[in-house]
């Protein structure tokens, strides 16, 4: 028997994989560029392989029209002007998220700082009320605050992955490590699917695929790229060519040759 979960998930994966364009930036750092309007950015690539987005609720009521891929609605807010911008604070429900007809939720917390115990507690709460209705809940799990001295320390980002797992999350976004092996072993020791985050703008879209590749190859089940995607002169070109890699198995190298083109 087909579930409520099940369904949703398969809105916003394809074949199980995520390829996911994060957007909830807009609250922490105002329209940067790239993200002056998430609705252009999204019917670029909507056709192109992606499978899902995360955007704030305000967003999503603003879209001209229904998206054709997955909708994540994001939950969780700070500012870079607050005294405590990694304190997140709840600004929705799975009430909500459900009358807005997202296909899941998306929520950040971070680990290692003074703010972690009320945000563990957030992720708690929501991954009740997303189990109670069926809807998938998607954990962005940050190594971030006073503790942490390396965020990329794969002892650090396997505890910080496995957290969001033991609470309660379907998907759990975090970073990469940086290399294969020790990536694989977080991934197989977090019960849920775990995806990838972008970070920074990097400084070459060779950096972006083979970090790409590597994961994948590490055993992630997707990325979710921000401003490496929306921030790109071509953002549907660079959603091609990671898709290539995701779902047709192509090398960094081949998919580039995707960018490129006329």
């Amino acid at each position: 028997m087909v579930s409520g979960l099940q369904i949703r998930m398969e809105r916003i994966l394809r074949k199980g994989k995520m390829l996911c364009i994060p957007m909830d930036h807009g609250i922490s750092n105002g329209p940067i560029d790239g993200l002056e309007s998430p609705a252009e950015i999204i019917q670029k690539c909507e056709l192109r392989g992606l499978t899902s987005v995360i955007i704030n609720k305000g967003i999503l009521k603003s879209l001209p029209r229904p998206a054709r891929v997955g909708v994540l609605v994001h939950f969780s807010a700070s500012t870079s002007l607050s005294t405590a911008p990694n304190r997140k604070m709840l600004t929705g429900s799975v009430e909500e998220a459900l009358r807005l007809g997202a296909d899941g939720v998306s929520l950040h917390i971070n680990v290692g700082g003074k703010e972690e115990p009320e945000m563990l507690e957030q992720l708690g709460r929501i991954a009740e009320e997303c189990h109670r209705w069926n809807m998938p809940l998607l954990a962005m799990m940050y190594p971030r605050g006073e503790n942490v001295k390396n965020p990329h320390d794969p002892e650090i980002v396997g505890h910080v992955a496995r957290i969001g797992a033991e609470l309660g999350a379907d998907i759990v976004k975090t970073l990469y490590t940086g290399d294969i092996d020790s990536f694989s072993k977080i991934v197989k020791s977090t019960p849920v699917p775990v995806v990838i985050a972008g970070g920074p703008k990097a400084k070459t879209d060779a950096d972006v695929l083979h970090m790409t590749e590597d994961a994948m190859k590490a055993g992630a089940r997707g990325v979710t790229y921000g401003r490496n995607i929306f921030a790109h002169k071509h953002p549907d070109r660079m959603v091609e060519a990671l898709a290539a890699i995701m779902f047709k198995k192509e090398s960094a190298e081949e998919a580039e040759k995707r960018i490129g083109k006329k």
